[in-house]
């Protein structure tokens, strides 16, 4: 596919990472719910992390590349994309329950590369001043909570 086709609608664009916030979120209840007997630190932390980072940080994320991207994308940018993200979760939350933090670290500089992926693919695009506005927030909080995950989990391991 060239950059001059279409790539469907905003929903048709980013269906596959709305299926995996759904999934990142119904797997964070299941943590929560399965260790509810019995809590652990990292039982809450990755249930929080697969809702909040991977559920909602990604509905975010997915919400703001349909909605603002220009009309025509590619498809492989796209995937590259999620697949940035999803890795980069993936390392992070292996890392912290194994306790390597060099894997933390991937994890981190993947997630950084990603959202400059998805920050830069919405430049140029279309969509309301407060939905831009409301983007970039969630790209900053996103970019800020990264360093500060990586500080502590350098004081935990």
């Amino acid at each position: 596919m060239t950059s001059t086709e279409p790539t469907g609608t905003a929903v048709q664009r980013i269906g596959p990472a709305l299926v995996i916030a759904l999934a990142s979120t119904i797997a964070g209840g299941l943590v929560a719910a399965a260790s509810a007997h019995a809590p652990t630190e990292s039982a809450s932390w990755a249930a929080a992390y697969l809702v909040l980072v991977g559920g909602v940080g990604t509905l975010g994320l997915a919400l703001g590349r349909g909605f603002l991207s220009p009309d025509r994308v590619e498809r492989a940018r796209l995937s590259g994309e999620l697949v940035a993200w999803l890795a980069g979760n993936a390392l992070v939350v292996v890392g912290t329950l194994a306790e390597l933090t060099w894997l933390v670290d991937v994890g981190g500089v993947l997630l950084v590369v990603a959202l400059a992926l998805v920050a830069l693919g919405v430049r140029g695009g279309r969509g309301p001043g407060w939905l831009q506005a409301l983007f970039a927030a969630l790209v900053t909080v996103l970019l800020v909570s990264i360093p500060v995950g990586l500080f502590l989990a350098r004081l935990r391991g």
